[in-house]
C-alpha cells in the first residue's frame, strides 16, 4: 500500500473515491456503538456477581472482631488494606480505604491541599499567586478537568514511551509554582506505556522549587494486563523515601475495573505524614467508609493470587477486542502513513496518532457512521490537542462482533480523513 503523501493528484483522487465508497458502505450499516469511555462490559461485571451474596447472613465480623455494619474505622479494615498492600507498594498502616471512587479521593486530596496545604506546605496552595500542574499528554481527561475546575494552570509534557520526558519535567519543576504532576504510571491512559525504573527514580529524586510538590500517582491499571506477561512497576513510595522525599507521592488505585465498577473500593497510600493528614481531613466529612463492602471484597478476592486469577478472566474477555482493533488498523492503515497506534499490553485504551489536523474530522466521520468516539482533544489539557491528531479508542464495552465492525469503520474514517487532508494540501499548493 502506498504512502498517501507519495501519491500523485490523480492517484490520490482515485484512492479517495475507493475509500469514500468503503466509508459509505460502512455508514449504510446503521451502527450505533459507543466507544467513548473505558468501562467494563457487562460480562466482565458478571465475574464479580458473587460479591453481592457476601459477606453472608449473620457473618458481619471483621478479623478484628468489629461489626462492619456499624460506624467507625475511618482508615478501613485491616484485611482490605493488607490485601492490596503488595499491589500498592505500601505497608497496610500507610493505606487508607475510601469509597468506590479513586477519582473522588484524588479530587478531595487536591482540594484539601488548595484549602489547607499539604504536609510541609508553607501555606495553603490556594494562597499562592498561581498553582501549576504538569500533565503528561496524551493523558486522562478527568485529571485535567479537576485542574480546570479549580483554576490550576496545566502544562502538557511529552510522553516518551517510558513515561514523561524527564529532562523537561526536571526543568519545569524548578519553578516553585509547580505544585504537582499527574501520573498514570502503568499502562498509561491512553498510550499504554509503563514508566521505566529510571523515570520513577528521577521523579523521586528530582529537585523541586516547591517544598511541598506532589506526584498524584494514579495507578489505575496496576493489575490490568492484556497479555500473559504481568509487567511490574518500580515502587514509587520506596524510591521517594530513598531519595529523601518520603512525602512526595500520593498513590491512588481502586477495584473499579477489577470487581464492580460502581461498587468497588478506592485506596490512598503514602507516607505516614500524608496518611495522617488525609485521615484528619476525611474525619471531618465521614465517620467511615462502607466496611461491609470492604469485608466482602476481602473475602471474595482473598489474596493477590485471587486478584490475579480474576484479572486473567477479565483478560480472556477483553484482549480479543484489542486484537480486533489492531488487526483492522494494520489491514487498512499499515503502509499508508495515515496513522500510528499503540499495541498496549495492559490497560483499557488504544492511542492513535492520526494525520495532523484530522482527529476532529475522524470523530465527525465516525459519528456520522454511528460510532461514538472520545472527543478529539480530550487527552490534552483544556481539550486542546496542539496537532489535532490524538484519538483514544476504548474497545471494552461493545461485544466482540461489534468491536470488529466498528474497528473496520474507524480505520476507514482515519484513512479517509488523511486523504482529504492531503487533497486539501495539494490543492493549496496548486493555487
Amino acid at each position: 500500500m502506498s504512502l498517501i503523501d507519495d501519491l500523485s493528484a490523480s492517484d490520490l483522487a482515485a484512492r479517495r473515491a475507493e475509500v469514500q465508497a468503503k466509508y459509505d458502505a460502512f455508514r449504510a450499516k446503521g451502527l450505533k456503538l459507543d466507544m467513548t469511555r473505558g468501562k467494563p462490559a457487562s460480562d466482565q461485571l458478571d465475574l464479580s456477581n458473587a460479591l453481592l451474596a457476601l459477606p453472608g447472613e449473620g457473618d458481619f465480623k471483621a478479623a478484628s472482631g468489629e461489626d462492619v455494619r456499624n460506624y467507625g474505622n475511618l482508615q478501613g479494615l485491616a484485611e482490605a488494606r493488607a490485601l492490596f498492600a503488595p499491589i500498592l507498594g505500601a505497608a497496610p498502616e500507610n493505606i487508607v480505604v475510601g469509597g468506590n471512587s479513586s477519582l473522588a479521593l484524588m479530587h478531595d486530596t487536591l482540594v484539601d491541599a488548595l484549602v489547607k496545604g499539604a504536609p510541609g506546605s508553607p501555606r495553603p496552595w490556594g494562597k499562592d499567586e498561581e498553582v501549576v500542574f504538569l500533565c503528561p499528554s496524551p493523558g486522562y481527561d478527568r485529571h485535567f478537568a479537576i485542574c480546570e475546575e479549580y483554576g490550576i494552570r496545566m502544562i502538557p509534557v511529552r510522553l516518551t514511551g517510558h513515561g514523561p520526558d524527564m529532562d523537561e519535567v526536571e526543568r519545569l519543576v524548578a519553578d516553585p509554582a509547580v505544585k504537582g504532576m499527574w501520573c498514570v504510571p502503568k499502562y498509561s491512559n491512553p498510550t499504554g506505556e509503563i514508566y521505566s525504573d529510571e523515570t520513577v527514580r528521577r521523579l523521586a529524586a528530582m529537585k523541586t522549587g516547591a517544598p511541598d510538590f506532589r506526584l498524584f500517582w494514579d495507578n489505575a491499571y496496576c493489575v490490568h494486563h492484556l497479555t500473559p506477561a504481568r509487567h511490574g512497576l518500580a515502587d514509587v513510595l520506596a524510591a521517594c523515601a530513598g531519595a529523601g522525599a518520603p512525602d512526595r507521592a500520593f498513590v491512588f488505585a481502586s477495584t473499579s475495573k477489577i470487581t464492580l465498577a460502581g461498587a468497588g473500593l478506592a485506596f490512598f497510600a503514602s507516607s505516614p505524614a500524608n496518611v495522617k493528614w488525609r485521615l484528619a481531613s476525611m474525619g471531618r466529612s465521614t465517620i467511615g467508609s462502607d466496611k461491609v463492602n470492604q469485608l466482602r471484597h476481602a473475602r471474595f478476592l482473598r489474596d493477590v493470587a485471587g486478584i490475579e486469577a480474576l484479572m486473567d478472566r477479565h483478560r480472556a474477555l477483553i484482549a480479543p477486542k484489542f486484537e480486533a482493533v489492531i488487526d483492522a488498523f494494520e489491514r487498512h492503515l499499515s503502509g499508508t502513513g495515515a496513522a500510528r497506534w499503540s499495541a498496549p499490553e495492559g490497560g483499557y485504551f488504544i492511542s492513535v496518532d492520526a494525520a495532523p489536523g484530522t482527529a476532529k474530522r475522524v470523530v465527525e466521520l465516525a459519528k456520522e457512521a454511528g460510532v461514538a468516539l472520545t472527543p478529539a482533544g480530550a487527552t490534552y489539557p483544556l481539550g486542546r490537542d496542539p496537532q489535532d491528531r490524538n484519538l483514544r479508542i476504548a474497545p471494552t464495552v461493545p461485544g466482540l462482533a461489534e468491536v470488529r465492525a466498528a474497528s473496520e469503520g474507524v480505520a476507514i474514517c482515519i484513512l479517509l480523513a488523511a486523504i482529504e487532508a492531503r487533497g486539501t494540501q495539494l490543492a493549496g499548493k496548486a493555487a
